[in-house]
């Protein structure tokens, strides 16, 4: 037993570790192999770049492993997974009124993204969305 925590990829048996799904966890183990955390994310595009790159969409510890540096391991390798895939950039959202998150962000080096807005489709709206494509053009995904 190490006494460094540890970070994995939490697979199903059988999946490999880059996972054939839509998103990949991260997992962080105490030095005593508890999970403290975990890093929930997928892989994006950036146009602007022209190059992939990873969003987290969650980031968790557990209260009573918090301020130890889990999450900055968890960011730290996210980060890494990003360099390894030739990668350009590592994003998450985070709520404004998150002031400890976004405070712990900053002193990681990210920065608030001022003049982007995220927007969101879902419920009834998503419906109507994806009722009007079929309206226009006949619509296939991956040829159905």
């Amino acid at each position: 037993m190490s006494n460094q925590p540890t970070i994995s990829h939490a697979v199903r048996e059988g999946e490999p570790p880059s996972g054939s799904g839509y998103a990949k966890v991260l997992l962080i183990r105490t030095p005593s192999d508890e999970v403290a955390g975990m890093g929930l994310y997928f892989n994006n595009y950036s146009t602007w770049w022209a190059a992939p790159g990873v969003y987290l969409e969650d980031l968790f510890v557990l209260p009573e492993h918090r301020n130890k540096g889990y999450g900055k391991l968890l960011i730290g390798a996210l980060a890494k997974e990003v360099k390894r895939i030739g990668g350009k950039r590592l994003e998450w959202c985070c709520l404004k009124w998150n002031k400890p998150s976004l405070d712990f962000y900053k002193m990681l080096g990210a920065e608030q993204m001022e003049d982007w807005v995220t927007l969101r489709a879902d419920g009834e709206a998503l419906d109507r969305l994806a009722g009007s494509a079929d309206k226009v053009a006949k619509v296939q995904v991956d040829g159905k």
